[in-house]
């Protein structure tokens, strides 16, 4: 029956399911994998994309029966996603003695260049290298699992403090905290790598959230 789906709308596909169509599932999965593929890689390192799309999905499949029909799927789905994403980190800073992300030698000279930059010209041309997203990757890993998820949703997506709540399953003042803090923390990590420059990268890669 799953192949009957694709005029129905997503809150009558999760009414099949719930009714014990389990094989229309895989509408959904196919009509909202490119969503979950995007969301979880906003969060996750590239090589355990694929195992938390699929932990997103089967989590989704087990909470069907909890989804009020009629809302938004794509936004309630994206919530479980941003969550599993939490969990993955939880989990990583639980069994590390620490941080596992290290700046290479080629890191290193990038950072060098910008501090020795002499025009912002020059800054704005180093900024678009690949080295510049890995920084922001080794000065997350400096991060809670919570300031890490606030400072990504936040500063990185630009999602309101409303919005990262609802996704996080926490209270707006809660984020609101936090996405102070983080902001706060994350710049030290750059500093202490950048100096001076710490907040052209910041301005350049993070920029200013919607709050």
């Amino acid at each position: 029956m799953a192949n009957d789906a694709g005029g129905l709308t997503d809150s009558e596909i999760v009414r099949r399911v719930v009714a014990g169509d389990t094989d229309a599932f895989a509408a959904l999965v196919k009509r909202h994998g490119g969503l979950v593929q995007r969301t979880v890689g906003r969060h996750v390192p590239r090589d355990r994309a694929e195992d938390l799309v699929q932990e997103a999905f089967i989590r989704a499949f087990q909470s069907l029966g909890n989804f009020e029909l009629g809302s938004k799927f794509p936004e309630w789905l994206t919530t479980i996603a941003v969550r599993v994403c939490y969990d993955f980190w939880r989990g990583h800073y639980r069994n590390r003695e620490s941080p596992q992300s290290a700046l290479t030698e080629q890191h290193r000279d990038w950072a060098d260049r910008v501090t020795a930059s002499l025009s912002q010209e020059r800054f704005d041309e180093e900024v678009r290298r690949k080295e510049a997203r890995e920084v922001l990757d080794y000065a997350l890993d400096r991060l809670s699992p919570d300031d890490r998820m606030v400072v990504t949703l936040v500063h990185l997506e630009g999602l309101s403090m409303e919005e990262a709540a609802r996704q996080m399953g926490w209270t707006a003042g809660n984020v609101k905290v936090r996405a102070h803090r983080s902001r706060r923390r994350m710049r030290q990590a750059l500093e202490a790598l950048l100096g001076e420059h710490a907040e052209d990268l910041w301005n350049a890669k993070i920029g200013t959230a919607k709050n």
